[in-house]
């Protein structure tokens, strides 16, 4: 069974279609939070989403901000301009459909988060120290994360997460792994590691094989869009950048 996995669409409907068109056949979806946010697309994005097959998704925390669950203040200025904006424009059935997502999921050998395991909403996992943090935090092998937009592994070494070690995954080239994880696919709407393309995981029970994609998509129809909805500018530069 093929398992698409993504994070962090952040209302890009053209890189989200993108990576559906470049993942072929998949059995089941799983998404890792941040459906909304920055983007110009929320509306559709959630309604795609939504109907992928044998869908998990977990709750982001720009997901939970338009719900009221988290204050905007918490947010930077551009941010909060962006959650306003989507506030007057998100439909009441997509509103009730993100308010139904849980912060977590845990199944099989997964468990699937936005931020971390400790704190599914709002914590980074950025560095070594945090992930270590983490490793006692959950106790499936496999613990999936977004949030950071920034692709790469924490992996076990050892029995002691404090062996915890820091891996890149490279694109197009299948890798499995049978220690205890934390897996981060990368952002599919706003990546921020200086690439512009969309990324995302493929995940085949059938060999317990993953394998990292990056997908080109038209941002600059996308930065137009953005900037005709009054969004701050800074989220459409930077989508050009990847970062």
């Amino acid at each position: 069974m093929r398992t698409l996995i993504i994070s962090d669409v952040h209302a890009n409907l053209t890189a989200l279609t993108a990576v559906l068109e470049d993942a072929g056949i998949f059995e089941r979806a799983w998404c890792l939070g941040d459906i909304v946010g920055y983007g110009p697309d929320p509306n559709e994005c959630v309604a795609c989403i939504a109907a992928l097959p044998g869908l998990r998704c977990v709750k982001g925390n720009h997901d939970a901000a338009i719900l009221g669950e988290i204050a905007i203040d918490a947010f930077n200025y551009e941010a909060r301009a962006s959650l306003t904006w989507l506030g007057s424009v998100l439909s009441q059935d997509h509103r009730r459909w993100l308010e139904g997502l849980d912060e977590s999921q845990v199944f099989e050998d997964f468990t699937l988060v936005h931020g971390s395991p400790h704190l599914p909403i709002w914590e980074y996992i950025m560095d070594l120290g945090t992930a270590r943090e983490n490793m006692d935090q959950f106790d499936s092998l496999f613990c999936l994360v977004g949030h950071t937009h920034l692709p790469g592994i924490y992996q076990m070494e050892g029995d002691n997460a404090r062996s915890t070690q820091q891996y890149l995954m490279v694109e197009g080239r299948p890798f499995s792994i049978e220690k205890k994880c934390i897996i981060n696919p990368g952002s599919v709407g706003q990546p921020r590691d200086h690439d512009p393309r969309a990324a995302y995981l493929i995940y085949d029970d059938m060999d317990h094989q993953w394998t990292f994609h990056r997908v080109a998509y038209d941002f600059r129809q996308v930065q137009q869009r953005i900037l005709a909805a009054g969004l701050p500018k800074n989220h459409a530069s930077r989508l050009e950048t990847g970062w």
